[in-house]
């Protein structure tokens, strides 16, 4: 009975200690998760080699048919064929203005007044003509009469009437003369007006109220037509083969980045700056009414043939230190970090890859996360 009684408590003990181990395998969460990943680098800065290169997905790179680009920057200019002076024949005082720098005008609008001495010194020799022309018909009449009668001879006549149309010719040559400058000779007036002779914008000022201008002397006004402007933009000796003159570009305004306009090129420049090795690229643009002079743009330029070029998600690419980097995953399950020229965004929060990475190669799908663990 004794021995009976001593199993007992021993028994209860065993299942005891058993029991309690089971309980605390069951109540460990830490125990069941996987191993964290561990990280340990090469000698080579840019290999990495993980415990566990299956907790980071991989994404295949992918074929990409595009064309060359080629992006540059300019600045909007007016088209100089559509500059016209405003030209005035009479010196002058300026006695009133009506339009300034930047006003929008219409042909044929009043621009300035000009108080001229060539215009009075013009008047004075138009009345002169016609008072000698008005003295020389009398007696060209007078002659014809008396020739007629036999009173005079034939010569005394054709002198009377050399006289009479060379009078004429002087009424019109200083007619004439007074239009050019701008005054009509049938109201006298020492008051020049100057209007617009096209319609567009002022684009240069060169006088002020009470200002003297000159006969042919500097332009009071230019106006400039802003319905077509140029593009202006350098592009660098290395980039010339690849553009060529009718080449579409596609122009857009640093101030309207949304808006896309398209221009062909005109002129691409015989000379390059011995400086910066960039020569001068003209592009005729349509202006819808937005563009001002000035502008700085951004014109982007599509070659002729078709590249391959690569495709990857954006996330997979790692931009650090205004460098694009991939990680790619080798044949020893190892990650690589390769640098690579990014290219433009694809739809499907693709980006295009231009060099550093060749199709079918596979990269880490989240290079952010992967930094994070290679950096903790």
């Amino acid at each position: 009975m004794r021995g009976a009684a001593f199993e007992t408590p021993a028994l209860f003990l065993v299942l005891g200690v058993l029991l309690g181990g089971c309980g605390a395998t069951k109540g460990d969460p830490k125990a069941e998760a996987p191993p964290p990943a561990q990280v340990e680098r090469e000698q080579d800065a840019n290999v990495i080699q993980v415990d566990h290169p299956e907790q980071f997905p991989l994404t295949t790179a992918a074929a990409h048919n595009s064309r060359a680009e080629l992006v540059v920057t300019g600045v909007v200019a007016p088209d100089i064929s559509r500059n016209v002076p405003v030209v005035t024949l009479a010196s002058g005082r300026v006695v009133d203005i009506q339009a300034r720098l930047g006003d929008t005008v219409k042909k044929g609008q009043l621009l300035l007044r000009v108080r001229s001495a060539d215009v009075s010194g013009a008047y004075s020799d138009y009345r002169k003509a016609v008072a000698d022309e008005a003295l020389a018909r009398t007696q060209f009449e007078r002659a014809k009469m008396l020739y007629d009668k036999g009173s005079i001879s034939l010569n005394d006549f054709q002198v009377a009437q050399d006289a009479e149309d060379k009078a004429k010719a002087d009424v019109e040559t200083t007619a004439e003369r007074l239009r050019l400058l701008g005054s009509d000779p049938d109201k006298p007036n020492s008051v020049v007006n100057i209007y617009a002779p096209v319609s567009g914008v002022i684009t240069d000022q060169q006088v002020t109220n009470a200002a003297g201008v000159q006969a042919l002397g500097s332009n009071p006004f230019t106006i400039s037509d802003l319905s077509q402007v140029w593009v202006v933009c350098d592009v660098h000796e290395n980039d010339l083969p690849s553009v060529r003159m009718g080449d579409i570009a596609e122009i857009r305004l640093n101030a309207y980045p949304g808006q896309i306009f398209r221009g062909r090129i005109s002129n691409i420049g015989a000379i390059l700056d011995p400086n910066l090795r960039t020569a001068k690229m003209r592009i005729e643009v349509r202006n819808p009414g937005i563009m001002r002079l000035g502008m700085f743009v951004t014109a982007t330029f599509r070659g002729q043939k078709k590249e391959v070029h690569t495709a990857i998600p954006a996330t997979a690419i790692l931009h650090l230190h205004d460098r694009d980097w991939v990680f790619v995953f080798t044949a020893d399950k190892r990650f690589q970090r390769t640098e690579i020229t990014g290219g433009i965004m694809l739809p499907g929060k693709m980006q295009e890859v231009i060099s550093g990475l060749k199709p079918g190669v596979q990269v880490g799908q989240n290079a952010l996360v992967f930094q994070n663990t290679v950096d903790q």
